[in-house]
């Protein structure tokens, strides 16, 4: 696992208020995907770059949701409900649209 990786790792856990190392790998999956994700949407690749602080706030809540939505639910475990799951995105997009390279 890389150092970037370690340290997203760790705040990803610090957010869902974590403990334990049991869900490390599942939590390691969803946050490349979110950095995928990030990515995408922003057109940008970021590779070993550190993430800046809005994009990697973006990652944080977007693999959070990833975690706590493992079971189908559609808000996670404090709210089961596509509204939230709605604010979640918009939230995670709010943020990267601001580091997001456009075209024109």
């Amino acid at each position: 696992m890389t150092i970037k990786m370690q340290k997203l790792l760790a705040k990803v856990k610090a957010n869902l208020v974590l403990q334990h190392d049991a869900d490390d790998a599942l939590l390691a999956g969803y946050i490349a995907a979110a950095i995928e994700y990030a990515e995408g949407y922003q057109k940008h690749s970021y590779g070993r770059k550190a993430l800046p602080p809005l994009t990697e706030q973006a990652v944080i809540i977007l693999s959070s949701h990833f975690y706590e939505s493992r079971d189908g639910s559609t808000g996670g475990f404090f709210a089961d409900n596509v509204g939230a799951a709605r604010q979640t995105m918009e939230t995670v997009h709010a943020l990267l649209r601001l580091n997001r390279n456009i075209e024109v």
